[in-house]
């Protein structure tokens, strides 16, 4: 920061040097800049919470094979907590005509995935979810 003669000339009457943060307003100064890369930490509780009753909800409530075989990878927000992505893993490998059936399938229940969502958090809107099938990964 650039000072003029008068300004620079005041602030040497009360030190005896000047430093790059002299006359710089405080709640600037200390103002943190990071805030933005943080995550957010109930954004990250609504999805662990989402991950949880996503998985029990298909495990047991329907009467789909293809869907008792999807487990849950992870729930990320995505760009917020009003609409979050789900990764499912399924237990047979699947060609893309099997993961676009699985895909319409749960769109057909999301209603009722999301019900079930909703009745476990403690929210004003239940957020949207957006499901992703990926196939079974190698164990080595």
């Amino acid at each position: 920061m650039t000072l003029d003669k008068r300004t620079r000339k005041r602030l040497l009457a009360h030190c005896g040097e000047l430093h790059e943060d002299d006359g710089v307003d405080p709640r600037e100064f200390f103002k943190a800049d990071n805030n933005h890369n943080k995550p957010n930490r109930k954004a990250l509780q609504l999805c662990q919470q989402v991950a949880q009753t996503l998985g029990l909800v298909l495990a047991g409530e329907f009467g789909d094979e293809r869907l008792h075989g999807l487990q849950v990878v992870s729930v990320d927000p995505a760009p917020d907590a009003s609409q979050l992505s789900v990764t499912l893993q399924s237990d047979d490998a699947c060609n893309s005509t099997e993961t676009q059936e699985i895909l319409n399938r749960l769109a057909t229940v999301s209603g009722r995935l999301r019900s079930q969502v909703a009745a476990a958090i403690c929210r004003k809107r239940a957020p949207k979810l957006l499901f992703r099938v990926i196939g079974p990964t190698a164990v080595e």
